[in-house]
């Protein structure tokens, strides 16, 4: 199941679950049944691949569930090899969008059959016809042949549990014309029967009773509880292990199996440090499977030790080592993730495909009990013929007409280039952008900002493109508070007028913390822990009546979005705070002075 987030993939799932009877008549409905961590729930997002099974008839559908946001594409193309077909879900309104461009890219490289979902048909701005029209564009945009383009199409409302063929016809009752879609286009897995036995680790698991979970799919032969398996790793070498528990998916509950034939997706314990991309096979003829590639990261950012004052009182896990072995452990399941040394022992540099996935990263660490130092998410760069590239996004804005001009100059200043614009008639406008990655960091805000809350941004990883050169995204300083102590109404009353505040009163600061946003563009220094002057006259009344704005509360992702070069974000389990790298004032200063005078000396020379 393949869609860009938020067009009812999840909800899909849960339809088709319910009426290929995998919750009994009176046992408990589970609603987004695939979503399985707070996380996922919450933001009302996928972001691991999961799968569950459905018996239809004499046939068993096994269902994988992937993420819809580029940021986990490594989770997709994982998925891509566990499967045989894919059913592209596309909303009825907003049509196919860049990650779903993403998705449908890799499953055409492997020439998947593909079933097209046209769901929300009861949408009041509902669009069929149009909306089929563009994925077919997106077909013949992507290169797919003859027979890929001759897909079917099924209309779904998946919130109500129905499925159509004519999207004009009566309506549809439950979902039988999907499922019956499905088996005639999706074709029975094929094998060689002359081959050895082939198990392909896809995904890793754990269980607290038989330890690391080995997800695999079994590409070729038999594997049976109990036996002596050839495990090849991505090293080569070759061990003799045995497979102590052998599990399938039957609804969302795995079940012990005995024996297990080739397509199908078993779980297997046993192997300790088995690794996805390994193959495990016939000891008298081990023959290896491909390894598991995905595209290379593009963004990175540096996670360490919490070094603020404030350090130790949120969470239990604080050193260097903690989070290492955390980071460590992250890379058993995430191959889209990398982490590399940096020169200091307490920072680590993690790699990842979008400021969502590293994002995830941090609050599920957060989440765990870590303290962490995050710094600000930047490119990665590499070197083309000698020429210095950096990646480029496709970004697909949806707005209201009346923002059109702010959105394009906003763009415009960020060194993107606009592709396409179409206005569908009825006051939205699309705009399609080629744009620097780098230019998209801290961009979600100002844009929210200048729609007031109504447009709708998507991007896409694109290609490569040579340096464009400095690009100036952020306008505003910083308001940073010159002493510790506990800021004080009397002094965020005396300063409101001036800036934006991050934090209330009776909040605990130290030196070097943010604590608000400047609209001038230069950092400035106040004394947030000001209390008022006591005098012989009572007050008491008008201090009663004192009023200020409330802060404005960053998320984790408004926080990285916000930092400039010199800050970073201090994470713990109960707080998130902005502060500069260097905090003393003096310092930070004198560096600002050295810079400014370099860059005057830069522009007379």
């Amino acid at each position: 199941m393949i869609a860009h987030v938020d067009h009812g993939k999840t909800t899909l799932v849960d339809a088709m679950l319910r009426q290929g009877g995998v919750f009994s008549d009176h046992g408990e409905v589970v609603e987004r049944v695939m979503d399985n961590t707070d996380l996922e729930k919450e933001k009302g997002i996928t972001i691991l691949a999961n799968n569950a099974a459905v018996q239809w008839g004499d046939t068993k559908i096994n269902i994988v569930d992937t993420p819809g946001h580029a940021d986990f594409g490594g989770e997709v193309e994982r998925a891509l090899t566990m499967i045989d077909g894919v059913v592209l879900l596309v909303d009825s309104s907003e049509g196919p969008l860049p990650q779903t461009r993403f998705v449908l890219g890799k499953a055409m490289a492997l020439g998947l059959p593909v079933v097209l979902v046209i769901n929300k048909i009861d949408r009041p701005d509902a669009r069929v016809a149009e909306v089929v029209d563009e994925v077919y564009e997106l077909f013949m945009e992507i290169g797919a042949d003859d027979d890929q383009i001759d897909f079917p199409i099924v209309y779904t409302c998946a919130r109500e549990g129905y499925a159509q063929m004519d999207p004009d016809g009566e309506q549809g009752t439950d979902m039988s014309p999907l499922f019956e879609t499905l088996i005639d286009t999706v074709p029975p897995y094929t094998y060689d029967e002359d081959k050895p036995t082939q198990v392909w680790v896809t995904n890793l698991d754990a269980s607290p009773y038989v330890g690391r979970l080995a997800i695999c799919r079994v590409m070729q032969g038999n594997i049976k509880k109990g036996q002596q398996v050839a495990w090849m790793r991505e090293d080569g070498s070759v061990t003799n292990q045995k497979v102590v528990t052998l599990t399938a998916t039957e609804g969302i509950d795995n079940v012990d199996i005995d024996e297990a034939g080739p397509g199908e997706l078993v779980q297997i314990s046993g192997i300790e440090n088995v690794m996805i991309g390994d193959t495990l096979g016939d000891p008298a003829d081990p023959q290896a499977l491909p390894l598991i590639t995905v595209d290379e990261p593009t963004l990175s950012m540096t996670i360490g030790t919490n070094t603020s004052p404030l350090a130790g009182k949120d969470g239990d896990k604080l050193t260097a080592r903690q989070i290492k072995d955390r980071l460590d452990k992250e890379l058993v399941g995430n191959v889209s993730i990398r982490v590399q040394p940096t020169d200091r022992p307490d920072n680590f540099e993690v790699q990842g495909r979008g400021e969502l996935q590293l994002a995830v990263l941090v609050e599920t660490m957060r989440r765990e009990g870590f303290e962490l130092t995050v710094g600000k998410p930047a490119v990665l760069t590499k070197e083309i013929d000698g020429t210095l590239h950096e990646p480029t996004e496709r970004l697909t804005i949806d707005i209201p007409e009346e923002h059109v001009g702010g959105i394009t100059q906003m763009l415009g200043e960020r060194k993107a280039k606009m592709e396409n614009m179409a206005n569908h008639g009825d006051g939205w406008v699309r705009l399609e952008y080629i744009v620097p990655a780098r230019a998209l960091i801290g961009f979600r805000t100002g844009f929210l900002t200048e729609t007031r809350g109504t447009g709708l941004a998507n991007h896409v990883f694109e290609g490569w493109i040579p340096w464009q050169g400095e690009i100036r995204m952020r306008n505003n300083g910083s308001i940073v508070a010159d002493r510790t102590g506990s800021s004080t109404i009397n002094a965020i009353q005396n300063l409101q007028e001036r800036c934006t505040f991050y934090i209330p009163p009776g909040v605990d600061v130290y030196e070097g913390m943010i604590i608000g946003q400047n609209p001038r563009n230069e950092d400035m220094d106040v004394n947030i822990c000001k209390e008022k002057k006591l005098d012989n006259i009572r007050t008491q009344s008008s201090d009663d009546t004192v009023r200020i704005t409330p802060p404005k509360v960053l998320s984790l992702e408004g926080a990285l979005e916000t930092i400039a070069d010199d800050e970073c974000v201090e994470v713990t389990p109960a707080n998130v705070r902005l502060r500069k790298v260097n905090l003393d004032g003096t310092t930070r200063a004198r560096e600002t002075k050295r810079l400014k005078h370099a860059r005057e000396a830069e522009a007379n020379a």
